[in-house]
Order: structure tokens, then sequence, then C-alpha cells
């Protein structure tokens, strides 16, 4: 484990340079010597994978899958299926995850709404693991259950994963999860089920808490020891820095990604 970090590590999620088109943002990750994106699936068109194989650059992660709970058998259906097509879509860009947002109870039973999450991944379970892909699963904040996921601890996420013999993981992202005062002994209870570490930062005053993240360092999160504690459990692969702020990706993409870059190799 290194104190410091090499720029090697940094994955650009695309909703942090939103608005760059695929083609773009592979242009910008060659000039700033990024060599792996994460990718949501409304990012993705026609010959999206062909691009994507023609280029030097990798995908760490497709988001996302998930939004297993509904009102109506007829509706879970649906969205099971939908999952099928992200597992498709994935396997097809050749990333070994799906980010599972695992969505909101449709009525105030969220006890029931966490078992219809745990029964679409046992749906779509035998879809990854033909396809090799492994289910991610991202505890969002407490503050977003009502409105993507009531998966909303790591400790939840860990419970859910280790109910599954292989083929779930889960997804630490700091920003959901640094308040926890529990999160590092529930990082080293993930040991070998980490499948992706996801970077930003909580501004003081928080404007949105969905799209209102910092560049790491302007916020409260201390990044570096969130990521030791996903390194000491055995976690190596390409850290996400995912910044959802529209305001910081309307902004000169080029020098928010050079911003992006010296952050993540002094603060993570």
């Amino acid at each position: 484990m290194a104190v410091t970090i090499d720029q090697s590590r940094l994955s650009l999620n695309l909703k942090t340079v939103d608005g760059w088109s695929l083609d773009e943002a592979l242009e910008g990750c060659a000039q700033a010597g990024i060599g792996t994106i994460g990718v949501w699936r409304d990012q993705l068109g026609n010959g999206a994978a062909a691009r994507l194989a023609a280029s030097s650059v990798g995908v760490s992660g497709l988001c996302r899958g998930g939004f297993f709970p509904a009102s109506t058998a007829r509706e879970r259906v649906v969205r099971i299926d939908d999952n099928r097509r992200a597992i498709e879509e994935a396997a097809e860009l050749g990333t070994p995850v799906l980010v599972m947002v695992c969505g909101p109870a449709p009525d105030r039973d969220l006890a029931a709404a966490r078992r219809m999450v745990e029964e679409g991944i046992e749906a779509i379970l035998p879809d990854a693991l033909e396809h090799g892909v492994t289910l991610g699963i991202e505890p969002l904040h407490p503050m977003m259950i009502g409105e993507r996921s009531v998966i909303v601890t790591l400790r939840e996420a860990v419970d859910l994963a280790v109910a599954f013999d292989h083929g779930v993981g889960v997804v630490v992202d700091a920003y959901h999860v640094f308040w926890d005062p529990y999160v590092e002994a529930e990082i080293d209870r993930a040991r070998g089920l980490i499948v992706g570490f996801h970077v930003s930062d909580w501004l003081v005053p928080t404007t949105s808490t969905v799209a209102g993240r910092g560049v790491m360092g302007d916020g409260i999160i201390d990044l570096r020891r969130l990521r030791l504690a996903v390194e000491r459990a055995g976690y190596e692969g390409p850290i996400e820095v995912e910044i959802i702020n529209p305001e910081l990706s309307s902004r000169d993409r080029d020098e928010l990604v050079r911003l992006v870059c010296e952050r993540f190799t002094t603060l993570v």
C-alpha cells in the first residue's frame, strides 16, 4: 500500500464531464493520460463498443443496473429484463462490473423493497455469470432512500453480496459511505468483495445530495483514509472519479480534467 498514488489508477467517470460525447471523452482522456473510464448506459450509442475497442481506453464499470422494486409483478419483470440488457451491454464493452443502484421502495414498505432487490439480483445472476460480469452493489447515502436506493449502508451491501456464492460484489463510493462510523470495519469485512472504489467530495453547504458533489479536496471527506482502507481489504483496481455536478461539468472540461488529475495524485 502506497501512501501516494499514481495517476494510472485514475478512471474518469463520464458524469464528471457530462456533456462530452464518447469521442470527446476518449480524446480528452488521451490528452490527459487517463487510461480508464466509467460509463453510464445513457452515454452509449451505436458503435460505442467498437470505438472503445479501437482506443487504448479501458472501462472500469457500467452504470447502472438495479432499480428492482416496483409496485406490480409485471413492472418487476420489465426491470429484470432491462437488467439483463445492461449485463449484455457491460459484456459488449468489456467491463467486468455492472454497478447496481438498487432502487427505492414503491411504497412505505422498505423491508419488502429490500426483498425485491435480493430477488432481482438472484434472477439476473445466471446471466451475469454467463457473460463474465460481476454485479457491484453500490450503497447510496441514506438521504437518497426515497428516490434511488433502499440499500443505504455498506453493511447492507456486504450482507447482500455474501448471500450469493459468487458473481456479486460491492462498490464503495466515498461520497455515499464516508459518514458511517463503522465504514472501515465494513470495508474490512468486504475483503474479496470490493469491485469498485469511487471518489468525489462532500461540499459544505451541500446544494444537492445527488448532484452537488465536489472535486476532491473541496469538501470534508478523508479520501486517502478510505482509499487505504479499501487497499488493506485487497482492492487494487481502478479508482473512479465520479463528480456529479452540472455546475462543474458546464465549465471548461479540459481544465476540469487537469484539476481532477492533480487532486487525484495529491489527495486520494
